[in-house]
């Protein structure tokens, strides 16, 4: 589906691409991990069934696309969700 500007023009400087969907994904686990600072509020603060919830979701994502990924998307999906697991693991002890 093609965006439209007011002149009705196609808006094509920003196209879909899985590897920026996966990193917001993974930004946004790494907010509610306490990693980062919240961009709308400045504040970094942890929620730990929030990031379960975003590392579950990117989980979810990697197994309903097995054997659609490009060799570099899945070894990005692979490294995020090592990286959001070793973060979780921590937090939680």
């Amino acid at each position: 589906m093609e965006l439209h500007d007011k002149m009705g023009n196609a808006e094509s400087k920003y196209e879909p691409n899985f590897s920026i969907f996966v990193t917001s994904l993974g930004m946004q686990a790494m907010i509610f991990l306490g990693e980062m600072a919240n961009p709308v509020n400045n504040e970094t603060k942890v929620e730990l069934d929030r990031a379960r919830y975003m590392i579950e979701t990117i989980a979810l994502i990697k197994d309903k696309t097995k054997g659609n990924l490009s060799q570099e998307e899945q070894k990005l999906i692979d490294d995020v969700l090592y990286g959001l697991r070793l973060k979780y693991a921590e937090k939680t002890k």
